[in-house]
């Protein structure tokens, strides 16, 4: 891929990333955001998190399918990171307007609120994802071990899609569409990993 490409193609996917972001700084300045503004940015940035999580762990199926796309590894990082910043901003969301950084709020909402509690074990998930995603980081610790920690990003995205669905209310059915993807895209691992085995195999 010619340099010029990447280089364009890098600046669409950050101005994409940085889309929803964008809409809440403007819908803010303009008094723009509705009639519950912590509800918009709460839903923008919990939506945001879960597509782009989505969209990065799409990467390796759709690669292993179409070897002309392998180029789209290149974004695969910048998209988990995106994902972990959006996820940040969630829970400062509610840390910041919902509990008013009073500790012991945000420990009830944590122990009584299962919802609470599984969008925090998504986030904890994506910690260290986000803290390992250097080069250095996958140097210290091989790309081995660094391949199967990153497979907690599957965990996360469906600790997230949780927490999505027990957030709604009974009989919305918002989180749908996520969730068919990811499941998909759960299926599509071990099914490609099957046909990479038998091809080698075959040529063996």
């Amino acid at each position: 891929m010619k340099r010029s490409t990447l280089v364009l193609l890098k600046t669409l996917v950050w101005l994409a990333c940085l889309w929803p972001l964008a809409r809440l700084v403007w819908g803010a300045a303009t008094n723009n955001l509705g009639p519950d503004p912590t509800a918009e940015i709460t839903f923008t940035t919990g939506l945001a998190t879960l597509r782009l999580l989505t969209i990065s762990l799409a990467i390796t199926p759709v690669r292993r399918l179409l070897p002309q796309l392998s180029w789209l590894i290149r974004f695969r990082r910048l998209l988990g990171l995106f994902a972990f910043f959006y996820a940040t901003l969630h829970l400062l969301t509610w840390i910041a307007l919902y509990t008013a950084f009073d500790i012991n709020a945000m420990t009830a909402d944590v122990v009584k609120r299962r919802f609470i509690t599984m969008g925090m074990v998504a986030w904890l998930l994506l910690l260290p994802l986000a803290a390992t995603s250097t080069n250095w980081a996958i140097r210290k610790l091989g790309g081995k071990r660094w391949n199967r920690l990153h497979k907690l990003a599957y965990l996360a995205a469906v600790c997230g899609v949780v927490h999505y669905w027990w957030q709604v209310k009974p009989g919305v059915l918002t989180p749908v569409t996520i969730t068919i993807v990811l499941a998909i895209l759960l299926l599509a691992r071990p099914v490609l990993a099957l046909a990479q085995r038998r091809k080698v195999t075959a040529a063996a």
